[in-house]
């Protein structure tokens, strides 16, 4: 899942750590309304999660919060922590992905729109949107689909 809505007037240039809340970009009071609307979703459709990680950054930790009631902070679920031009970047979140969720259970990632991308090509996730992935494929896993916050009330 890529984090819900944030404030874009505001960017993560003078970070100075994953707990500087204040230095990054935020999540808008709709991106928590949206996170929240995904756990209500959630719950509706009776998707049972077991593990949720999350990139370290605020937004990613509060979607995940908000959305799925947990949250592991892990540097892998954002590509990392290599230099962004290593080809071994993703690496850690391919292992993640890889990694079978509890029998009966799902697993959530909530990152951002790089590592996505980096892994299944254009077009990104919008904010908000989850990736579906099914395990198999060459990777140990492959894309099943996409969910956008404007598709989840047509679910059954």
């Amino acid at each position: 899942m890529r984090h819900t809505s944030t404030d874009f007037s505001r960017n993560d240039a003078k970070m100075t750590a994953f707990e500087d809340c204040a230095s990054q970009r935020p999540l808008t009071d709709r991106g928590r309304d949206e996170a929240r609307a995904v756990a209500s979703h959630l719950k509706r459709l009776g998707i049972p999660i077991d593990r949720v990680y999350a990139s370290p950054f605020c937004r990613t930790v509060e979607t995940a919060m908000l959305a799925f009631g947990k949250a592991e902070k892990t540097s892998e679920a954002r590509g990392g922590p290599v230099k962004s031009d290593d080809p071994k970047r993703y690496d850690g979140l391919r292992k993640l992905l890889s990694t079978p969720p509890a029998q009966g259970r799902n697993n959530a990632v909530s990152s951002h729109g790089n590592p996505f991308y980096a892994l299944f090509g254009a077009p990104y996730l919008a904010e908000g949107e989850i990736a579906v992935l099914r395990p198999g494929g060459t990777a140990g896993f492959a894309l099943a689909g996409r969910i956008k916050l404007e598709d989840w009330p047509a679910l059954n």
